[in-house]
């Protein structure tokens, strides 16, 4: 076949001019992560590495400690350096959104781009502003009553979905020391137990702050949480007790129910060595897995509707940024490459983002799919029921947090950190003194809170 030469050099002048256009267009981002472990870096710089065969854009995978995040980021915007996208905990979305850190509109944006209705609803809400979104929710976790599901189906009981349901089952199981009702977080200096708490306030509709900051506590609904702490925590073992005893014992078969955190879900299936059940003879059986069910939403009386107590990542764009092409980056790893992103470590990366406006369940149906595990590898899908994945996922549509409601989860932070509710919950437990003193005690001390 003849060319004809001047349709040649017109077709190649095309292809400079457009690879012209995709070289100047094209931006080179800078992106901080928390996620720095080597294993879990190395999946980000892949997904980073096929967002730049798709995009044209090249991203830097910054790991940067958790711990010097605040630091980093406050140091970096006063010089006017900021990273273009940042990886981040709940805490700092809403600060940064009003000190200018972050560009809420690109937030926004994306997150419309997305479509708002495919998100989780409470993961969205926690990163509310005024004018939008500060951040878009990536991924995140939900606290979890795990329990005796088979103990509880040969006993004819409801599942743990309420302080009721959760004192019956109380009533009928305890019997040590070969089964303790439940193993409630008692070690007061533990972050453990904060958490624990802050789940079971929450539950009953109680928090110490409001809108216009720190507050009183509710007395009669903060009767009924102590009531039910004190019950709990009386169907427990003595002593100090946080997280490695309410696991071990739950792993021997000793306790009905405990609070966890999803980090457990590999560890109930014999997926690590480090941490094995020993309910029977095998440490990789997966035997109390299937024995086990979870509740990630329950409720006290007063507040019927109940409470997740929930953990969510974010991605930030940042004031400093290449904002379409961090854009793009984001609505990437949200989508073609929400996969990957969940893929580093699953079973504490639960999907905020559940599917698309065409397949609803795309995200959620894949992230099941994904292997957990240390020293052995399986798919969530394959070791629980469809009902306890969807239970496990679903807990984010209601998560909650002292204080981000109210746009006060700095002052929620700074009560939590005091441990002061721990101390006079567990001196209440004890017998110090009664239920109303104690949330007197509770009230005064938090307003001393600074």
């Amino acid at each position: 076949m003849k060319v004809n030469c001047k349709t040649t050099l017109l077709m190649g002048a095309a292809t400079a001019l457009a690879l012209s256009a995709v070289s100047a267009s094209a931006d080179t981002l800078r992106f901080w992560t928390t996620e720095e472990q080597p294993e879990r870096l190395e999946r980000q710089e892949q997904m980073a590495a096929d967002f730049a065969a798709a995009s044209g854009h090249t991203v830097e995978v910054i790991p940067v400690t958790e711990s010097d995040l605040g630091t980093r980021a406050t140091a970096a915007y006063a010089a006017g350096d900021l990273p273009d996208v940042i990886y981040h905990p709940l805490q700092y979305a809403l600060p940064w959104a009003e000190a200018g850190i972050l560009d809420t509109d690109a937030a926004t944006d994306v997150v419309e781009n997305l479509g708002e209705a495919t998100f989780a609803p409470g993961a969205l809400a926690m990163a509310a502003s005024n004018d939008g979104f500060a951040s878009v929710p990536v991924d995140g976790w939900t606290q979890m009553i795990v329990y005796r599901a088979d103990k509880f189906a040969e006993a004819g009981l409801d599942a743990p979905t309420s302080y009721a349901n959760v004192l019956a089952a109380v009533e009928a199981l305890h019997n040590p020391p070969e089964m303790y009702g439940f193993v409630a977080a008692t070690k007061i200096d533990e972050n453990f137990m904060s958490q624990v708490l802050e789940h079971v306030f929450l539950a009953n509709g109680v928090s110490p702050v409001g809108p216009d900051g720190i507050q009183d506590l509710d007395e009669a609904a903060t009767i009924e949480v102590l009531e039910f702490y004190k019950a709990i925590a009386e169907a427990s073992p003595p002593g100090d007790l946080y997280w490695d005893q309410s696991r071990s014992l739950y792993f021997s078969g000793n306790a009905a129910m405990i609070i966890w955190s999803p980090f457990i879900l590999d560890e109930l299936a014999g997926l690590r060595d480090s941490a094995p059940p020993t309910i029977n003879d095998d440490p990789t059986s997966s035997d109390l897995a299937a024995a086990t069910g979870i509740v990630t939403n329950f409720s006290g009386p007063s507040n019927p509707g109940g409470a997740a107590w929930g953990d969510i990542r974010y991605f930030g764009i940042t004031s400093d940024a290449s904002t379409d092409a961090a854009m793009e980056f984001v609505e990437y790893s949200m989508n073609d490459g929400y996969g990957q992103t969940l893929a580093i470590a699953p079973e504490g990366k639960f999907p905020v983002r559940r599917g698309t406006a065409d397949n609803p369940t795309q995200f959620a149906d894949l992230w099941a799919t994904l292997d957990v595990g240390v020293d052995r590898k399986a798919p969530l899908g394959d070791l629980y029921e469809a009902d306890m994945i969807a239970e496990i996922v679903g807990g984010l549509d209601v998560a909650q947090r002292w204080g981000v409601a109210d746009g006060q989860l700095a002052t929620a932070s700074k009560i939590i950190n005091s441990q002061v509710i721990n101390r006079l919950v567990r001196e209440y437990i004890d017998g110090e003194r009664d239920a109303a003193a104690t949330v007197a005690a509770m009230n005064e001390a938090i307003a001393g809170v600074e």
